[in-house]
């Protein structure tokens, strides 16, 4: 991949990444209050994920350990999430906090 190519996907993820807080915030302004919802955990995870992938490619140890713990917490997130849903007798998502 070329320089221009990294640059593209490094800009790429941090949309993703930025992404997130939009929909946080959209999501509580419908709801009237501060809510979190599952997007939310996607796109932190997919945005980390690309993220993490661009810092090894730049070999930044500080931005590497960031988004490796990052999203291990947006992981484990997410299978809290799916847990509560398998618990759940009809399914339904948890409420959002």
């Amino acid at each position: 991949m070329t320089t221009s190519l990294w640059l593209g996907l490094g800009f790429v993820a941090q949309a993703l990444f930025a992404s997130r807080f939009i929909v946080q915030w959209i999501s509580s302004e419908r709801a009237g209050q501060s809510v979190v919802p599952l997007s939310f955990w996607y796109l932190s995870l997919g945005g980390a994920l690309l993220l993490l992938t661009y810092a090894i490619y730049k070999r930044d140890p500080v931005f590497i350990t960031g988004q490796s713990v990052g999203g291990l917490i947006y992981a484990r997130n997410l299978i809290l999430i799916a847990r509560k849903r398998s618990s759940s007798p009809d399914g339904a998502a948890p409420p959002e906090e």
